[in-house]
């Protein structure tokens, strides 16, 4: 499995840490997600055809028309996430291709991930269990639902675009908790929330792109 996670070419680590040194400049501060980025093999959840260019700062497709999204919007909702503090219990919507889960994996206590598109789920699930990350609690299901029975959560993040934010998801945030996730159609923010016992702040950070918010089990 080392020689999986080590890559060789432009799959290495050399190759990995111009990458480290693109989303630096980008404005990435966090040295912990930079570390963590740096030793993660974005290579092994793309296909094998596009393994040559996992280390581009770009999304890149996934299949069931879904992308595995660009690093540096990895590393800024995952830096936003934890700016205030540890995070024991994190929410995921939209497991995809498992590479935003194994970025957070090691940074947070414990972390639960929903996938709706159920290929995509099982893909992952079996790359992220190959790769020994242990932490981790994995469901098929309706991403609008979130996870309730294990909430409330310190923080929850999204990786695909609804409208408007789903009120479910509000609700399973832990007081102090907070919420990053990409708001609107055509024109999409990445947006943070914070609850304040039962008030929520918003703050709209950059723009951004990732794939509808949509209901429903995909098999």
């Amino acid at each position: 499995m080392d020689h999986l996670r080590t890559g060789i070419g432009m799959t290495s680590q050399r190759t990995r840490n111009r990458l480290v040194q693109r989303l630096r400049e980008s404005g990435i501060k966090d040295e912990r997600v930079l570390e963590v980025i740096a030793s993660t093999p974005r290579h092994l959840f793309v296909d094998e055809a596009l393994a040559h260019r996992a280390y581009e700062d770009t999304a890149l497709p996934i299949g069931n028309g879904q992308t595995i999204s660009q690093p540096y919007t990895v590393a800024r909702m995952t830096e936003v996430l934890l700016a205030a503090g540890p995070l024991d219990k994190v929410l995921e919507i939209g497991t995809g291709s498992g590479y935003q889960t194994a970025v957070l994996s090691p940074l947070v206590g414990r972390l639960f991930s929903v996938e709706r598109i159920e290929p995509l789920q099982h893909k992952a699930a079996a790359r992220l269990k190959e790769l020994g990350y242990r932490n981790l609690h994995l469901k098929l299901s309706d991403g609008t639902w979130g996870w309730p029975e294990f909430g409330p959560y310190d923080g929850i993040l999204a990786a695909a675009a609804p409208e408007n934010v789903p009120d479910s998801l509000l609700q399973q945030l832990a007081d102090g908790g907070r919420l990053i996730l990409p708001v609107g159609t055509e024109e999409q923010k990445l947006v943070l929330i914070t609850r304040h016992g039962d008030h929520f702040t918003r703050k709209t950070l950059e723009s951004v792109r990732f794939v509808p918010f949509l209901p429903g089990v995909q098999r």
